[in-house]
């Protein structure tokens, strides 16, 4: 029996800033995802802070956290049967637009390695980090 799996998923300032939020949407629902949950936020720099502590001790980290609050995003909570976390992360492509495979989220819609169009939980445990810190448990069916 397969049984349903969340991912947590955010379309970065960069995809929102070109208004590519609802052709991702749109693959996404094609992709066999459910959305469950989803908000458009602009978080502050402390925010991304605090969801990217993770790497904090990374050279990249201020810019990323810089780059994640200068303008909206996009947050959603997703939900499929089987592989939810692997599925979506092979939509989104390679983290570097240069390397991902045809037809992924980050081949058409990234610009680069840091402004690169979507994130996505990479396990189990980061998926429900990630899906608590945007989304409180009543608001996810």
């Amino acid at each position: 029996m397969r049984t349903l799996q969340r991912t947590f998923a955010i379309i970065k300032p960069d995809a929102v800033k070109k208004d590519h939020q609802g052709e991702i949407i749109s693959l996404i629902l094609k992709n066999g995802f459910d959305i469950i949950g989803m908000k458009m936020l602009h978080i502050t720099k402390k925010q991304a802070e605090g969801f990217y502590a993770v790497h904090s001790a990374r050279p990249f980290f201020d810019s990323l956290t810089t780059f994640m609050s200068s303008g909206p995003i996009v947050v959603l909570a997703l939900e499929k049967q089987g592989d939810a976390i692997g599925g979506w992360r092979k939509l989104m492509g390679a983290t570097n637009p240069a390397n991902a495979e045809e037809g992924t989220i980050r081949k058409k819609y990234a610009e680069s390695i840091e402004h690169n169009a979507v994130h996505g939980s990479d396990a189990e445990d980061t998926a429900r980090f990630e899906l608590s810190y945007f989304f409180a448990g009543y608001e996810l069916k």
